[in-house]
């Protein structure tokens, strides 16, 4: 489902696609904004409703979508395509460029359109976009390009795949045959989405976690049903019904905050961490601290710290 950000920002950009060229085909335009006819219309009679103060004070968009073509007029404030600020044009650059590296650099097909539209907009953004190239993109996981560049081949050539993925909730590979969807890049880490075969749901593997892929030679079949996972409000919603576990981290142990979603965290003395985490589960947390040893404590719930003190003991006696 698509959200009022992502509708706004596609009407932003819809009526300049529109007025600059006067008149265009329904058809067409749905295709470019890869939407379908029905949905483009909606957008269209949103359109028709917004009263601009140029060039008449409260003057509303002329649009009509008669016989398949479109045209749009008193349109002139919003007339002219978004321009980026510096900060803008800086941003997306780094973004992109993470991308390329996402999608096995410029080997690709994939990796050559970015690379084209690296340059487009470096030549557009010219000083205000130079900022972006101190800033240096770095891939953790050495498999993680060539995993990305086999999962960029299997979405264009609608191919299952064959995953087998870490869940860290579980501390366990899991395998399982996936239809991709697509290959975004959220909050500086790169995720496929697809239809998962055996939760028979949309699910997000990120790439890191991703232990080998297989093509399959079965074509991708993702339900109509199937809806994109909205990220703009983040990755990961908590319930209120979740468990909130507050640990304490020591300098060995501070990639856990980077590796796992974090409600908050707080600089403590001699590089350690505090660490909130809120999860309906909180079985995979004592496994994590137990694997972290003297690395790792449980500040609360009081019932984890107690768990964690009990399995520490009960696997040391075993050495006696």
């Amino acid at each position: 489902m698509v959200t009022s950000a992502e509708r706004l920002r596609r009407l932003l950009a819809l009526v300049p696609y529109v007025a600059t060229r006067r008149v265009v085909g329904l058809t067409e335009t749905a295709a470019t904004f890869g939407m379908t006819e029905r949905e483009l219309i909606d957008d269209l009679n949103l359109a028709w409703c917004v009263e601009l103060r140029a060039p008449e004070p409260y003057c509303p968009i002329d649009l009509s979508y008669e016989d398949g073509e479109i045209s749009i007029s008193q349109a002139e404030s919003i007339a002219r395509p978004l321009r980026l600020a510096a900060d803008e044009a800086s941003a997306l650059l780094v973004a992109l460029r993470m991308l390329a590296d996402a999608v096995g650099g410029t080997k690709s097909g994939d990796g050559d359109a970015v690379s084209r539209l690296i340059a487009k907009i470096e030549g557009a953004a010219g000083a205000a976009g130079a900022a972006s190239s101190q800033v240096a993109i770095k891939i953790d996981n050495p498999n993680a390009r060539g995993i990305a560049a086999t999962l960029s081949g299997a979405l264009s050539a609608g191919r299952r795949v064959h995953l087998r993925h870490y869940a860290f909730k579980r501390d366990e590979a899991t395998e399982r045959d996936v239809d991709p969807m697509r290959l975004m890049v959220v909050e500086g880490r790169t995720y496929l989405e697809g239809w998962c075969r055996r939760a028979e749901g949309v699910r997000l593997f990120r790439l890191d976690r991703v232990l080998s892929v297989d093509v399959l030679d079965v074509p991708a079949e993702v339900p109509e049903t199937a809806e994109p996972v909205d990220v703009d409000a983040g990755l990961f919603t908590a319930s209120p019904s979740d468990v909130l576990a507050v640990l304490e981290l020591g300098p060995a142990a501070r990639r856990v905050a980077e590796d796992y979603p974090c409600e908050s965290v707080t600089e403590l003395a001699d590089g350690r961490l505090r660490i909130g985490l809120r999860t309906p589960d909180t079985t995979w947390v004592r496994r994590l601290v137990l694997r972290l040893g003297e690395e790792a404590r449980v500040v609360s719930p009081a019932a984890l710290a107690e768990e964690v003190r009990s399995a520490a003991a009960a696997a040391l006696a075993q050495y006696e």
